[in-house]
């Protein structure tokens, strides 16, 4: 029996973009001046001669009277139009890793609050090969060379400087996921209503408190008037390795196929190479990232290696009740978002652990 599904809503706007329109353009990348540049500068000295320690840098800390002029238009166009920028020229050359952490977390803090990125209360991540295995279903693909599928972070927005390039491979692939649901709405209406209904989520041990190792989450959300997105097929996969976990049902691996599918291919994804100071910015809630494989330089100062910030809009979208699950808090205004575990305390490491 074959029951008619409601039309489906389809979502229009900025945020419902297409690879292939979006690179014939170049609004989405700024390159800082000579003069942002020395900004930058004078204001790491300022933060610097302060003392203040890096988990506590605020806006304040770190002034940028004409360049945060310009951090306040990209900030609003990444959590209210497409939701991603690409600034580039960061000036990194001569710095030490403290003051280059240093001047990412003042940067950082016109676009949003740090939350921390795992159980250990990093708010200063690290991209980088360490050597682990990614077929283990423990393991943090961001700490391999392995390529990474496309997923959202459990965070408002994602940040990633670039320190060092990759010998080979390593492309950034950003989609998005608006446009991804408009066309599965479109060609498979029960697919995308499917999407919409919870999966099983693990949570790779980083439990927070009163919470269980999995979670109930639907990847698509229809809420206030958006497409909200939160997706990480690892950790849905994860999950059915535990024997209380339900099975996926055919339809709901046929639905992340098509979802998957369409999002690596030519006609929805943009691709973008990182170059030193370069620093990418994104909107996890309407923006699904991915990495490809990549291949480094036998040196290891030459290693790739990106730093990485999580960080909550303090006038972020608002967000379905159900993402308190993950996010903790989910008022608009309020630092939301981050691993939340009993005990962890907030740290910057420079280096990856």
């Amino acid at each position: 029996m074959v029951t008619r599904l409601q039309k489906l809503p389809v979502y229009e706007g900025p945020a419902a973009w297409r690879g292939p329109d979006m690179a014939s353009r170049s609004d989405w990348l700024y390159s800082l001046s000579a003069e942002e540049q020395g900004e930058l500068l004078e204001a790491l000295s300022q933060c610097g001669r302060s003392g203040i320690p890096l988990t506590q840098i605020k806006r304040a800390d770190f002034p940028l009277p004409r360049l945060g002029t310009a951090l306040g238009t990209l900030q609003a166009e990444l959590v209210g139009g497409r939701g991603f920028f690409l600034l580039r020229g960061v000036p990194l050359d001569g710095l030490s890793r403290e003051e280059i952490a240093r001047l990412y977390l003042g940067l950082g803090a016109y676009i949003g609050d740090p939350v921390p990125q795992n159980a250990q209360g990093h708010i200063l991540g690290h991209v980088k090969d360490l050597g682990n295995d990614p077929h283990n279903p423990t393991t943090r693909v961001y700490t391999t060379t392995y390529r990474h599928l496309f997923h959202t972070d459990s965070c408002d927005i994602a940040a990633l400087l670039c320190l060092q390039p990759a010998k080979q491979g390593g492309e950034s692939a950003i989609v998005s996921s608006t446009a991804l649901y408009n066309e599965i709405a479109t060609r498979r209406p029960d697919l995308a209503e499917v999407l919409a209904e919870p999966f099983v989520v693990d949570r790779k041990g980083e439990v927070p408190a009163g919470k269980g190792p999995t979670y109930n989450m639907p990847i698509f959300h229809h809420y206030a008037g958006m497409m909200t997105t939160m997706y990480s097929r690892d950790f849905i996969s994860v999950a059915q390795q535990r024997p209380e976990v339900r099975s996926l049902t055919q339809l709901q691996i046929e639905a992340m196929n098509l979802l998957d599918e369409l999002a690596a291919s030519d006609e929805f994804r943009l691709d973008m190479d990182f170059r030193r100071g370069d620093v990418q910015f994104l909107h996890n809630h309407q923006i699904l990232h991915a990495r490809t494989g990549y291949e480094d330089h036998p040196e290891s100062h030459r290693k790739r290696h990106l730093l990485r910030l999580w960080l909550s809009a303090p006038n972020g979208r608002p967000l379905p009740p159900v993402f308190a699950e993950r996010y903790g808090e989910v008022r608009v205004g309020k630092k939301r978002g981050g691993i939340l575990v009993p005990g962890a305390e907030l740290v910057a490491p420079l280096e990856a652990e």
